[in-house]
């Protein structure tokens, strides 16, 4: 665990997304993952309002979900093949471990719909980061099941989105750094009355 200012910016620094694909045993025990979420949880929440949820997948409850998923592809796809359905499936049962994020935002609130679901994706970033200073790998994964009705129905409903799917697990080859942009392409000085500086 991180336990000083060097580790803490070290950690910062160095984590970076894991391929689900690729993760494999060790995943992280209940325990750890109820400690991750505590830490996911102390996200940014204009309002104090907790706009987001929850739903770990159990182990023995990933063959149902990736049954599910299947299904589900099947009927919202006209031309959905095997592949699809399989590849579906898989999905649901890579990595050892599998949390669902929802943005569950407060409506009607003073505190716009728009900030909620910004603590919703900083709960999903806190997440990451708390799976990486234990050791682990994570990836925040959306794709076409984040966006379908049906599947956010099985954890949620009809006021909640799926913000990511976050799997955790072990990598099984170290991760490859990716390209990462220049401070001088994504970060500029703000002139008063001329705008931005680039």
């Amino acid at each position: 665990m991180l336990n000083d200012t060097s580790s803490l910016l070290a950690h910062l620094q160095t984590r970076r997304s894991g391929k689900p694909r690729d993760m494999v045993a060790p995943g992280p025990s209940p325990e750890q993952i109820e400690a991750m979420l505590a830490i996911a949880a102390r996200t940014p929440d204009h309002g104090k309002l907790f706009p987001w949820r929850f739903v770990t997948i159990p182990d023995e409850a990933r063959p149902a979900l990736a049954l599910k998923l299947a299904e589900i592809l099947r009927s919202e796809k006209a031309d959905c093949t095997p592949r699809d359905e399989e590849a579906a499936a898989q999905f649901a049962t890579q990595a050892p471990a599998l949390v669902v994020v929802l943005s569950a935002p407060v409506v009607p609130h003073k505190i716009p719909v728009w900030e909620q679901e910004l603590s919703a994706g900083a709960v999903c970033m806190n997440l990451l980061h708390a799976a990486h200073a234990m050791g682990f790998a994570g990836a925040w994964i959306t794709g076409w099941a984040a966006y379908s009705d049906a599947v956010r129905d099985l954890f949620g409903d009809a006021s909640q989105k799926i913000a990511g799917f976050v799997f955790i697990g072990t990598p099984a080859s170290p991760l490859e750094e990716r390209p990462r942009p220049a401070l001088s392409e994504i970060a500029q000085q703000w002139n008063p009355g001329y705008g931005p500086q680039g």
